[in-house]
């Protein structure tokens, strides 16, 4: 893989906090720490596969800031583009759901380093200077407005450089608590992308689009065919974007759900497979594993559509069986379940 491939994420890394063995808050007397996030996520799955990939964020100068960094120097992600600032590294809890029972977020983020990042504070003509792709997720805009502000500011540099822009939409109810509605931001910012991942709730809350009688709150059964609506309407609405990508999940519990995906690229609708995941262990980050595979396969079979949302469909349903944000699955392990085999059986 040339250099010239160098793939940039943008967005904030956290200080994740669990109760251990899927205790609840109230019954937690300690946390196991994991630092993780959308574009983090992303770029530490693309190191796994072996694409050259740099994290930009802003961290506070303390111990905190110092251990996002070195995770992310451990996963081989680049961070010289990182700066340091702040008071505060950004917090989020989590209490990890089972069967029945969803899993829930408690987000301690306000006044983080990254919530307070403002433009002209990332000199985005340097970091673009060897990339070729850029990625950002709608959780960087949604934290505050500095943040939406430097989003735009790097994707206007991007453009202006020709690189390649993706997206996962992410809306997060939670965050947008600053004063602007997504419907309000996201626009001006989806205009520069030419690669758009979502799921069905993603593009109804940010643009009010979304499939005709589609319910994916529950049940197995999902018809891939009914999202073709939700891709062409993207494509309409962002005349840059040239391939929408769809997840589907169908929750039957927190403990198994369906897994697949669908790529409209502005002629063809192209379905994955569909995974059952009966046991997951831990589905944060599931969106961020298959948007890394998806880049991967983008740019390893620039040809076909179809291996490349196969390729990202297994990637991100191997991570539902890894604990914690990133998807630490080997490109080996992806291309195993590509073929067929999905046994598990012990590796010696």
């Amino acid at each position: 893989m040339s250099t010239k491939n160098k793939v940039v994420t943008f967005g904030e890394i956290m200080l994740r906090l669990t109760p251990p063995g899927f205790r609840r808050f109230s019954q937690a007397d300690s946390f196991e720490v994991i630092y993780g996030g959308g574009e983090s996520n992303v770029a530490v799955s693309l190191a796994n596969y072996g694409i050259p990939v740099d994290f930009v964020t802003r961290l506070p100068n303390n111990d905190l800031g110092d251990c996002a960094l070195m995770e992310m120097r451990k996963r081989n992600v680049g961070v010289n583009n990182i700066v340091r600032g702040g008071s505060r590294l950004g917090i989020y809890f989590l209490e990890m759901g089972a069967v029945s029972r969803g899993s829930k977020v408690v987000y301690d983020r306000d006044h983080s380093a990254m919530a307070e990042i403002r433009p002209g504070m990332i000199k985005w003509e340097d970091v673009f200077a060897d990339a070729n792709w850029f990625h950002w997720t709608g959780i960087t805009p949604a934290i505050s407005q500095g943040a939406a502000d430097a989003t735009l500011e790097a994707l206007e540099v991007a453009s202006k450089l020709g690189i390649t822009i993706s997206t996962d939409l992410n809306f997060r109810k939670n965050l947008w608590q600053y004063g602007k509605a997504s419907h309000e931001i996201m626009p001006a910012l989806v205009n520069h992308c030419d690669i758009i991942l979502g799921n069905e709730e993603d593009a109804e809350k940010h643009f009010d689009i979304h499939p005709e009688g589609v319910d994916v709150t529950h049940g197995d059964t999902i018809d891939a065919k009914a999202y073709i609506s939700v891709g062409q309407q993207l494509i309409k609405r962002f005349p840059k974007c040239k391939k929408a990508i769809i997840t589907l999940r169908g929750s039957i519990s927190a403990s198994h759900n369906s897994w697949a995906g669908v790529l409209y690229n502005g002629k063809d609708l192209l379905e994955s497979p569909t995974y059952q995941i009966t046991h997951i262990v831990d589905r944060v980050g599931g969106g961020d594993s298959f948007m890394g595979g998806l880049i991967y396969g983008l740019l390893s079979y620039p040809e076909n559509d179809q291996h490349a949302l196969n390729f990202a469909v297994a990637a991100s349903a191997l991570k539902h069986t890894i604990y914690g944000d990133a998807n630490l699955s080997t490109l080996d392990e992806v291309q195993k379940l590509l073929k067929g085999d999905a046994s598990g059986r012990v590796s010696r």
